[in-house]
């Protein structure tokens, strides 16, 4: 215990026979000293958090160049194209036709906004098909380069069941904005996904078969789970030349994969096959044990003997009652005032357990138990043995794999000539902002810098500030009902008033009763101080509104003044009651 200050003043008191009042006064100015610097602080900090919220920086356009870098500026509608295609629903259980009916906006956020005149994609309708895309200015090619993409997303309505991901378009001639669709032909499909428990940051690449020419979508396994909160995310992926795969969120690393270990199905298929001609003989043996054939059941195996046999060196208990029912009529019955005889027949009292049968071993007829039969058998059969004839587990024969193909490097992707975010969700207004696809992680992690870091402490500050109050919440209906992190300067002064409104009267009672206030003031006052440095901490560090910090200053001084006085008072009054004790002590001695 790292004070205990309370509990030595009680103890001395009890010694005394009476608490000592300059103890206990100067308890009491502690405690308000320390409450007052408490209140002052607490509210101090709460009005910090939306009064002394810093001002928003201004929206100012990067001049990083990139293979595509979108901040979606008031020229954004000559790159960016809503689809008015039909999905293809071919190959599904589902009959109707869906169109891409979901608007699009461009426009700042309506919640947690972190940087003035900051514009984004935005996704308008609920539980609508949406769809969008915009060309790049040149195709981007990364054979022996590293990809890299980054793109934002603020979900600011949540997300229950939906997509926030986008997907790198495969560069070709067939590549209509117009027509952009869930079957247009991607390369890279990344960003988070959610509905019900699913919950991931999708990472699939379609892979060419280079023998057949097919497509083949190659899933990352094992990935991480999407952040679904209302500031705004920042997801990064990263594909290095080496067949590494990089995940980050918010600038750090969550996942990191090997394209030809960790993707299903494997990019590239087995050397060899099984055989689909090799069939197993007919007189092929994979039965590892058998019955031993030469085993005999012996002659005095009883295979009808019974389990369970009387025990007939049983006897009735002493106290069995023989002659008493297991059940009799319930003595507090009472015939129903509204029983007609003649038409519901004579009343007959329901049956409750007989008492007299709950003590005694049992009531009623008694017959001999049941025991085991120690004669049992059961049916014979013959033990195992390893079968003579045995093989082996049959298994087709290899041959080599006719559709075999080795892609040293599967990182060297596809020709990519637009992005596209092609979804369906529950939640409107998810959205996409500073969009970064090129070959620079130096670049990317600057671009971040300038923008994402720039806003999201903010958003955090702003979403801590329009948390409920304290006061918000509903009032404890007693003392004992108080939570300290709910409102810890009402709960210490509500536990100290407690403390010593008991102490009046009974010492012991209080302590008992009130066990927070009797393990020490001190011990408080340093929760409280280490509360407040959490808030500051949180509110910006070094930045913090100096009144906070004066007042935190001031609630420490008066913690550490109060533990002095009151360890000097409780210090003299046990003096005194020793005095005392001894006393009397003597008096008892000498008479």
């Amino acid at each position: 215990m790292r004070f205990s200050a309370t509990a030595a003043l009680s103890a001395a008191a009890l010694l005394a026979g009476t608490v000592n009042s300059d103890a206990q006064s100067v308890l009491s100015d502690a405690s308000s000293s320390v409450s007052s610097a408490a209140t002052e602080a607490s509210s101090s900090v709460a009005s910090s958090s939306t009064s002394s919220l810093p001002e928003l920086p201004t929206f100012t356009p990067t001049k990083l160049k990139a293979d595509f870098l979108e901040q979606f500026t008031d020229d954004w509608e000559a790159r960016w194209k809503p689809s008015h295609a039909k999905k293809d629903t071919k190959g599904s259980d589902k009959d109707e036709e869906w169109a891409y009916v979901g608007e699009w906006a461009v426009e700042e956020p309506h919640v947690y906004k972190g940087i003035e005149g900051d514009k984004g994609l935005v996704v308008k309708n609920a539980a609508a098909h949406h769809a969008i895309s915009a060309k790049f200015p040149k195709k981007i090619d990364n054979k022996g380069k590293t990809l890299v993409v980054q793109y934002e997303v603020k979900l600011q309505n949540g997300l229950e069941c939906g997509g926030a991901y986008l997907k790198l378009l495969r560069d070709n001639k067939a590549l209509h904005q117009d027509e952009f669709s869930n079957v247009s032909p991607y390369v890279v499909m990344f960003g988070p996904d959610k509905c019900g428990s699913t919950n991931k940051v999708h990472l699939i690449i379609n892979h060419k078969n280079p023998k057949t020419g097919e497509y083949e979508e190659k899933h990352l396994q094992s990935p991480p789970a999407a952040r679904i909160v209302k500031t705004t995310e920042l997801y990064t992926l990263i594909i290095h030349p080496n067949n590494t795969a990089i995940i980050k969120l918010n600038g750090e690393q969550v996942k990191e994969a090997n394209l030809l270990e960790d993707f299903t199905p494997a990019f590239n298929p087995p050397k060899e096959i099984d055989d689909p001609k090799d069939k197993k003989p007919e007189d092929w043996v994979d039965t590892v044990r058998i019955p031993d054939p030469e085993a005999k059941k012996p002659e005095d195996w009883d295979e009808d003997a019974p389990f369970e046999i009387v025990d007939e060196e049983a006897t009735i208990p002493e106290d069995w009652l023989e002659n008493e029912p297991l059940t009799v009529p319930d003595p507090e019955a009472a015939k129903p005032e509204d029983w007609d005889d003649e038409e519901d027949g004579d009343w007959v009292a329901p049956t409750v357990s007989n008492p007299k049968c709950d003590d005694v071993s049992g009531c009623g007829p008694w017959t001999k138990p049941l025991k085991s039969n120690p004669e049992y058998k059961g049916k014979w059969t013959a033990p195992l043995i390893d079968n003579p004839a045995y093989k082996g587990e049959w298994a087709p024969k290899k041959i080599k794999n006719p559709d075999f193909y080795e892609d040293k490097y599967p990182s060297n992707l596809e020709p990519m000539g637009a992005i596209g975010f092609e979804i369906w969700t529950m939640q409107s207004d998810i959205l996409f902002d500073n969009i970064y696809i090129g070959h620079s992680i130096e670049d990317a992690e600057k671009f971040a810098d300038e923008t994402f870091h720039e806003k999201h402490p903010i958003e955090q500050l702003v979403e801590l500030a329009e948390k409920p109050k304290v006061e918000d919440k509903p009032a404890a209906k007693s003392p004992s009902d108080l939570v300290f992190l709910d409102d810890p300067v009402h709960y210490i002064r509500e536990k100290l008033d407690l403390f010593f409104t008991i102490a009046q009267n009974d010492p012991i009672q209080a302590i008992k009763f009130v066990p927070e206030a009797a393990a020490g003031l001190g011990a408080v006052a340093v929760t409280i101080i280490a509360l407040i440095a959490g808030v500051i901490t949180l509110s910006g560090g070094s930045a913090a509104p100096q009144k906070v910090k004066k007042v935190a200053g001031d609630a420490k001084a008066a913690a550490a003044d109060a533990k002095d006085k009151v360890a000097e008072a409780v210090s003299t009054g046990a003096d005194q009651a020793k005095d005392a004790v001894n006393k009397r002590s003597t008096r008892s001695t000498g008479s």
